[in-house]
């Protein structure tokens, strides 16, 4: 373990103060848990309703939308009544949840999980009694379509060869639910509902399950061995990490949430399991995250190769030849997690929004933007791969010489950016720098590892392109690198360029732009993106600091050789994680509260990647100092 400054573990948990039975429709987003089963993920919170779920697939409709509305778009309630003081944790390095609620009149635990390892689509919840009696609710309210649809219930056995077993179930059209357990929630006004006393010893159990309506309903869960399989599968795959450097423990915790944001069969990864959760309260900022962005499905390799995974990037190799076969031209920024090609973008307007944020979308029109940065990060990901001995085959090879070939036709045009901008095409900085990264991994594989491609013609584009980002992309006044080529603003993701190579950590133009980010881009000590109101993106609104960006700079004063600035934030970055460790895409420091889509495998991945460049710059101090 490391002897850096003490962090909170992701198993471990002060008790939030007692609090009346949560107000699903305006629950803080860190109030909320996630848990998966590698093909969808849940949001359950801290009172015990899960409010976000698609099944059976991330991107797949929502069955319980309560997240996006109230309880009348679905969710799945069972959590005490009245005052509790709310307790939580996952079990050890796993994301099955344990709640103890605690009242006046005694005390329970609930147990939550989404089994792994069985390719069933399952949410089980056990609840034991653990000292005096307490009143628990329960309520089921199923609305497929994003809430929109109402399906038809009824009681019924399950099984035949089980006549006695009783489900509930939900069908409308291709889709049905059934819920079992120990005693089933009664009708009342189109819901189902039941209040009943668990007293100390006592113990109950409940399942939903997810399955096609024209099939028979799946045989039940042998519950006691699903959880014990599913924490041992979790534990496992947590021990294969190498890292152990400082923060070991966040750094474990984000590695688990990479990974349940990744399908389990396809090899996709996607962003967040939630769309729509706002990046401005009450604005227009609402994303649909589900879906696989080659920029962060990358940068989710890096991280997991640094810590001495393999597996994933060979599944997720594989995933990428699937989804961006054909013709290069063709190659979308984003995919389904299946590496299907259409993301058309739409609103949800039966749905009132979290916290009154509209429009609800599903889609993202950004699939269709030009984001010249994304085949950067992927061979930069790929090279790493290829270092880390992932041994390269000859149709991965020519699909990334395809691609290249395709960037020497295109590399001067301008773009969208990392950021989605939907104003104006621009020669950002950022993606000219990532240009750079692309033809220079090309180059090293050809002069490093022996395949064929024009390597001189390369070469010389490689070296055209860092002269023009650090002529143009540079300001002379400012002594920073500037976000595109015609303007003085900074941005961000110009804390990367070290990491990538372009220009070394402690260069006097890269400590320029840590200077310029400091000045400019820093609210109470977290970074912004960039400054919305130069009007570069032409949305309306601002925005809260973005958690990738502070994790960035973290990195960049690491590189730098400023390992106290960097430990001093990273300390801060940490301690924004929820009391299960888990991150959302933006943070309000002001309102001390979680923004933005939630988990953010981008937060979480470069938490990692910021903790492996705190490690890096601890053994070379520690180098130099045995000299």
């Amino acid at each position: 373990m490391s002897d850096a400054p003490p962090t909170a573990p992701a198993a471990s948990v002060a008790p939030a103060p007692p609090r009346p039975a949560a107000d699903h429709a305006s629950t803080p987003i860190e109030e909320y848990a996630v848990l998966g089963d590698l093909s969808t993920a849940a949001l359950v919170s801290r009172a015990g309703s899960v409010d976000w779920l698609c099944l059976p697939r991330f991107d797949s409709h929502a069955c319980f939308a309560a997240l996006l509305g109230d309880r009348d778009h679905g969710r799945w309630l069972l959590g005490p009544v009245g005052e509790a003081t709310s307790t939580r944790r996952y079990v050890d390095d796993s994301f099955v949840l344990e709640t103890v609620h605690e009242t006046a009149s005694g005390s329970v635990r609930v147990t939550d999980l989404m089994p792994i390892g069985d390719g069933r689509a399952d949410l089980v919840r056990l609840v034991e009694g653990l000292t005096g009696t307490v009143r628990l609710r329960h309520e089921w309210i199923v609305r497929f379509g994003y809430g929109k649809t109402r399906p038809w219930v009824s009681r019924h056995a399950g099984l035949t060869h089980k006549p006695e077993a009783e489900v509930i179930s939900a069908i409308a059209g291709p889709d049905m639910l059934v819920l079992r357990g120990s005693r089933l929630p009664h009708p009342e006004d189109g819901h189902h509902v039941d209040e009943f006393d668990v007293a100390a010893g006592e113990t109950l159990h409940f399942s939903t399950t997810w399955f096609e309506s024209h099939l028979p309903v799946p045989p039940m869960l042998e519950v006691g061995h699903r959880v014990e399989d599913t924490v041992a599968r979790s534990q496992e795959w947590a021990a294969r990490s190498q890292y152990d450097g400082p923060y070991e423990d966040a750094v474990t915790r984000s590695l688990l949430v990479l990974r349940v944001l990744s399908h389990g069969r396809t090899g996709g990864i996607v962003a967040a399991p939630t769309t729509s959760l706002p990046e401005d309260f009450g604005g227009e900022r609402n994303w649909d995250y589900r879906f696989c962005w080659l920029r962060d499905a990358a940068l989710t390799l890096e991280s997991l190769l640094g810590c001495g995974y393999v597996d994933e990037p060979r599944l997720w190799r594989s995933w990428l030849l699937r989804a961006v076969a054909g013709d290069p031209e063709d190659m979308q920024i984003m995919y389904r997690v299946d590496g299907g090609r259409d993301l058309p973008e739409r609103t949800l307007d039966h749905l009132p929004g979290y916290a009154g944020s509209t429009p609800v979308r599903t889609g993202n029109a950004a699939v269709s933007q030009r984001q010249t940065d994304v085949l950067g990060e992927v061979m930069i990901a790929l090279a790493e791969a290829r270092s880390r001995g992932i041994e390269e085959t000859t149709e991965t090879w020519h699909l990334q010489r395809a691609l290249i070939d395709n960037l020497v036709t295109h590399w001067d045009e301008p773009d969208n950016g990392l950021w989605e901008i939907r104003g104006p095409l621009r020669h950002f900085t950022h993606s000219r720098a990532m240009v750079w990264a692309a033809f220079d991994r090309a180059v090293r594989a050809v002069e490093q590892h022996g395949f064929d491609g024009p390597v001189d013609e390369w070469r010389e584009l490689r070296d055209r392109i860092r002269d023009e980002v650090l002529a143009k992309g540079f300001d002379e006044g400012k002594q920073s690198f500037r976000q595109h080529y015609d303007t003085d603003e900074v941005d961000a993701a110009l804390l990367t360029l070290s990491a990538i190579g372009i220009v070394e950590g402690d260069d006097p133009r890269m400590l320029g732009t840590i200077a310029a980010v400091e000045r400019e881009l820093m609210r109470d000590g977290l970074v912004l993106r960039y400054r919305t109101r130069s009007g570069v993106d032409g949305l309306s609104g601002d925005e809260h600091p973005f958690l990738a960006c502070s994790f960035w700079l973290v990195e960049a004063y690491a590189r730098a050789g400023m390992r106290d600035k960097a430990t001093t934030l990273m300390d801060r970055l940490v301690a924004l994680t929820n009391d299960v460790g888990l991150l959302s895409e933006e943070y309000d420091p002001v309102g001390g509260r979680m923004v933005g889509n939630f988990p953010q495998a981008f937060s979480h991945l470069t938490l990692v990647g910021a903790a492996l460049a705190l490690a890096e710059a601890d053994a070379r101090a520690t180098q130099e100092d045995h000299r």
